[in-house]
């Protein structure tokens, strides 16, 4: 797999966390070809309200957004066929999960491990738009990081 990270914000704070082997580790326990390709930016409130703004319509810095490149529909290559399969970029706000860190008695790592996760599991198909799809998102986020949390 090809995880790459790019630390453009707070690295200090970021680069000693198991980012991409959390990455991985979520990429695996979905199933995702051995050739899967994503990446994961750290970016400013700015940034990251541009993107809400243009990609989604809404006004100021949200926690994570995901953008899928290669889709579940757009079908997966064959195991061994060394094709890359790009499933997509996720980009996550750092100072939104110290905020939220406040809001919801998490650790600045738990924050950005959960925004992560999220944004791996949209880029997997899930979505959160309907109470039944959020329902089975959440449980799936909360069954992912619980296993993670075991290794």
């Amino acid at each position: 797999m090809e995880i790459q990270i790019n630390y453009d914000y707070r690295f200090d704070d970021l680069e000693r966390m198991p980012l991409h082997e959390l990455t991985q580790f979520v990429l695996v326990r979905e199933q995702q070809p051995s050739m899967t390709e994503v990446s994961i930016n750290f970016v400013k409130d700015g940034i990251i309200a541009e993107l809400n703004e243009r990609y989604r319509g809404k006004i100021g810095p949200t926690d994570v957004l995901s953008f899928e490149c290669d889709g579940i529909d757009d079908g997966m290559p064959a195991v061994g066929d060394g094709e890359v399969y790009e499933l997509g970029d996720i980009v996550i706000a750092p100072d939104v999960a110290a905020r939220q860190t406040q809001e919801f008695g998490t650790t600045f790592e738990e924050e950005i491990s959960l925004l992560l996760v999220h944004g791996l599991l949209h880029l997997c198909g899930y979505d959160h738009i309907e109470d039944d799809e959020a329902e089975v998102m959440e449980t799936r986020e909360a069954e992912l990081l619980a296993e993670w949390a075991k290794r």
